[in-house]
């Protein structure tokens, strides 16, 4: 029987990894680490070591990479009610996101000394908020490359920038060996159906003047499904080589399904991990899609984002 790769899995408890742990569980050797061991419906994890990966003293955790193979960090500290939202004012938001970002440092250092092979990192398509919410919206630009540098109007984006960028740094071979890191920029890894856009919204993706039905079109561009995200993670840790053209083993992936309305390309995910998405937004949610955007008495017109306002009628 071959032996099952040994994968540190950070956030545990988190509603993303809940969305991987019945397929990993199965697959690797599992190393559960988050700062609490139940879930967000107050349900035991198990196998979940409490632990504060924030702290700045790394000996308190550092036996924990040890022997690993693989870490998956999708540990993150919420500074309010939504990582974009709640009750802290944007302006203010820096210090908690900061933490994020020392955080991913602990990982990246405890990872290098351990001599694990890969980090895969759930950075965010908030890394590059700033072309969604000035220039898809808008028309003016078409699709987000991974390629493009990572420019956010907002510090949980930043943080996540700061995550990849910080990442190149030990993959580069600057302090000895080369540190792998794959950064999965995820997109909405949740139920888009759209009784979500119908009322008042608890986020605005395309602006302060945007309505449900322009956020509905979003997020059908930016869906991931669980079996896709676990695709893509699972070849996240188990592709054998992600050195770019330098031979520096740092990769960013865009974490969305192939969907008919996406802005972000998939294009380093399928060239460089194989990534083959089975599932499109627009199939899964085509009811909605048909009722509300597309059907002879929706509101709104049917393209791929716009204002979602009312459409004219012949």
């Amino acid at each position: 029987m071959a032996v099952k790769r040994a994968v540190l899995l950070t956030g545990a408890s988190g509603y993303v990894a809940a969305q991987l742990l019945g397929q990993f569980r199965r697959d690797y050797d599992l190393r559960l680490v988050d700062v609490k061991d139940v879930d967000r419906n107050g349900q035991p994890v198990p196998g979940v070591v409490v632990t504060d990966l924030a702290d700045p003293d790394r000996a308190r955790y550092q036996h924990l990479f040890g022997g690993v193979d693989t870490v998956v960090h999708l540990g993150y500290r919420h500074p309010g009610k939504q990582a974009w939202g709640g009750d802290v004012p944007p302006i203010d938001r820096f210090d908690s996101e900061f933490a994020n970002v020392q955080m991913a440092q602990n990982v990246y250092r405890c990872a290098y000394d351990a001599g694990v092979r890969r980090v895969v990192m759930a950075s965010s398509n908030h890394a590059a908020d700033w072309y969604e919410h000035n220039l898809i919206h808008t028309r003016k630009l078409e699709t987000v490359s991974p390629a493009d540098l990572p420019l956010s109007d907002n510090f949980y984006g930043w943080a996540k920038a700061s995550y990849e960028l910080l990442g190149f740094v030990y993959a580069c071979g600057a302090f000895g060996r080369k540190l792998e890191v794959v950064q999965v920029r995820i997109g909405a890894p949740r139920d888009v159906s759209g009784k979500h856009y119908e009322g008042a919204l608890a986020e605005q993706h395309v602006g302060p003047d945007g309505s449900g039905l322009a956020n509905f079109k979003r997020d059908l561009g930016a869906y991931i499904s669980e079996r896709d995200l676990c695709q893509l993670l699972r070849l996240g840790i188990e592709t054998p080589n992600i050195e770019n053209e330098h031979g520096v083993p740092w990769l960013v992936v865009y974490g969305i399904s192939d969907n008919t309305r996406a802005f972000w390309s998939l294009e380093s995910a399928r060239r460089l991990l194989g990534y083959r998405p089975e599932d499109d937004a627009e199939v899964k949610y085509a009811d909605d899609v048909r009722r509300l955007l597309t059907g002879p008495d929706a509101s709104a017109s049917g393209g791929r984002l716009g204002t979602g306002g009312p459409r004219p009628r012949p």
